[in-house]
């Protein structure tokens, strides 16, 4: 199969090859997503093919604006509304329950509620509203595998295997949204992103919870990214806590890092070992998965030492994605 690379004057064919049944990657603000008709049970189940992903692993649905949503959502209550109007489009998704009969079971997992998103971008709001159905939108990559932030991390995980990737340059956040349980009595975020805790609370005028359960090998996550493993490159990633403990660690060629601007200047290794995170949080917020992709792209490297931070909640879907990426593994001497 040939995978085209579609430039933002090229949106009808995209739009097309949605129509007809095939996958397509899209920009957001967040990462590059994995496009296909969120009713067409056949080409839902053709992403989770496309990318590996374990079927159990219910799917979130983007959708151009609140009107389009509520045509799936059973309802929509006012902690909703008050969500959509301060942060959509953005980067929150929010989990409701379902209207019986609106998505298949490959979308939901076989559950009743289902996650909405409106992502802040202008391509991907032109291409829903031209097809005029909501889209499916998990990740655009390999999964396990660190997410996409640039058309090209999307080819080179799925080139032969969707049918076009729509070219929106690089994503502005970095990583994948927060996403919100409104399903339950009390809020709580099933997936920590750029809107934290703190600010959803102070709009809901409600303390709004973070989870912090696993989910077991025989449940359903009731969101992406709660149960299996994500973002990790071949190389085992090891999480550095704390920025002076990366001169107790004996470098090798073997070894690559990933840290702050000024952390890496002080660690002997060539300069194709090293990526610099930037400058803060924020930076390595955005830089995170593409450091990660970096890694993975070079021979030799058998492990990677990644700057953690404890920053609150602004840290919280950082700290998130590198402890999936490296399984937990903290350097510890």
């Amino acid at each position: 199969m040939e995978t085209k690379i579609f430039k933002k004057d090229q949106l009808d064919e995209a739009v097309s090859l949605l129509a007809k049944g095939e996958l397509v990657a899209f920009p957001t603000e967040t990462v590059y997503g994995l496009g296909a008709i969120a009713t067409k049970e056949k080409s839902v189940k053709g992403v989770y093919a496309a990318k590996g992903r374990p079927s159990d692993n219910p799917l979130i649905v983007t959708v151009s604006d609140e009107n389009m949503m509520r045509k799936y959502a059973k309802e929509v209550p006012e902690r909703a509304e008050k969500l959509i109007k301060h942060f959509w489009p953005g980067p929150l998704t929010i989990l409701l329950y379902v209207k019986p009969g609106t998505l298949p079971e490959a979308v939901t997992g076989g559950l009743d509620t289902v996650a909405f998103r409106c992502p802040d971008d202008k391509l991907t709001h032109d291409l829903i509203k031209k097809l005029g159905y909501p889209i499916v939108g998990p990740s655009a990559n390999t999964s396990t595998k660190p997410s996409p932030t640039t058309a090209e991390h999307v080819y080179h995980d799925l080139k032969g295997k969707i049918s076009g990737i729509i070219d929106g340059g690089e994503t502005r956040v970095g990583l994948e949204s927060t996403i919100i349980d409104l399903s339950v009595d009390q809020p709580i975020v099933l997936r920590p992103g750029e809107i934290t805790p703190e600010e959803l609370s102070e709009v809901l005028g409600e303390k709004v919870l973070i989870n912090t359960g696993k989910v077991s090998d025989s449940s359903i996550p009731k969101a992406p990214g709660m149960k299996y493993r994500h973002y990790a490159p071949s190389a085992p990633v090891v999480v550095v806590d704390h920025p002076e403990d990366f001169a107790k660690i004996n470098f090798n060629d073997s070894m690559g890092v990933m840290a702050l601007k000024d952390e890496l200047a002080k660690i002997n290794l060539p300069e194709k070992n090293k990526f610099n995170l930037g400058e803060n949080l924020i930076d390595a917020d955005h830089n995170l998965f593409g450091g990660l992709r970096y890694f993975d792209d070079k021979t030799g490297i058998n492990q990677i030492f990644v700057q953690g931070f404890d920053q609150g909640e602004e840290s919280l879907a950082y700290m998130n994605r590198l402890n999936k990426a490296a399984g937990g593994h903290h350097f510890n001497k």
